[in-house]
């Protein structure tokens, strides 16, 4: 079974994979989908990290420390950032984290990610907007986008051949910029996240 789910909290992931799992569907695999197997219903543990890796040893020794720490990787790549977890023994604890500093850390390094992939998305829309690609009344007409010379006074098959055949780059180009946008939303929320555990565990210590 495949499902498309967005999360911008680790925590409402975590408790959305476990109610998945007392359900009889343990987590297979996330990349765009989350993918999952049929099992037997179970009180399931998951707890998710977010790191990537320069090569796969390093990869393989961080597995390795949580599977010897009683924690079975379900999915996760060196290059996914999102590194999921499945608690199989108490040998470890109950959670990944020793404290709410590396919590924070696990928001902060997301945020890093994300950060980087909307400098791509708006240097795409900078060299759009400088090559008259992309301009701002593309907002409120959204025809701009379509750059077929005389497209909008074509006819019948002809028009619709161009149309269509143009559409997919019209929606690369305004997409973009307005996932650029969500994005850069999403990164100032997961910061405020960071500080916001950084200052939980600040307090922790003092008291």
């Amino acid at each position: 079974m495949k499902k498309l789910k967005i999360f911008l909290s680790f925590e409402k992931e975590q408790k959305w994979l476990e109610k998945m799992a007392a359900k009889g569907w343990q987590l297979n695999k996330q990349r765009l989908l989350y993918t999952f197997v049929s099992s037997k219903p179970s009180t399931a543990n998951i707890k998710i990290d977010y790191r990537y890796f320069k090569n796969e040893n390093d990869f393989l020794e961080y597995r390795t420390l949580f599977e010897d720490s009683g924690w079975k990787h379900l999915s996760g790549t060196k290059f996914s950032g999102n590194q999921y977890f499945m608690q199989t023994s108490d040998t470890g604890g109950t959670d990944i984290f020793s404290d709410e500093s590396s919590k924070a850390a696990r928001y902060q390094r997301l945020a890093y990610g994300m950060l980087s992939m909307i400098c791509i998305f708006f240097s795409f829309v900078i060299i759009s907007y400088n090559q008259g690609t992309l301009g701002l009344d593309a907002i409120t007409s959204p025809g701009e986008l379509y750059l077929t010379p005389g497209l909008w006074e074509l006819n019948g098959a002809e028009f619709w051949r161009a149309f269509l055949f143009e559409t997919p780059f019209a929606l690369m180009r305004g997409v973009s910029a307005i996932f650029g946008l969500l994005m850069f939303f999403g990164c100032v929320f997961l910061t405020a996240k960071s500080w916001a555990l950084h200052r939980k565990a600040a307090k922790a210590s003092d008291i």
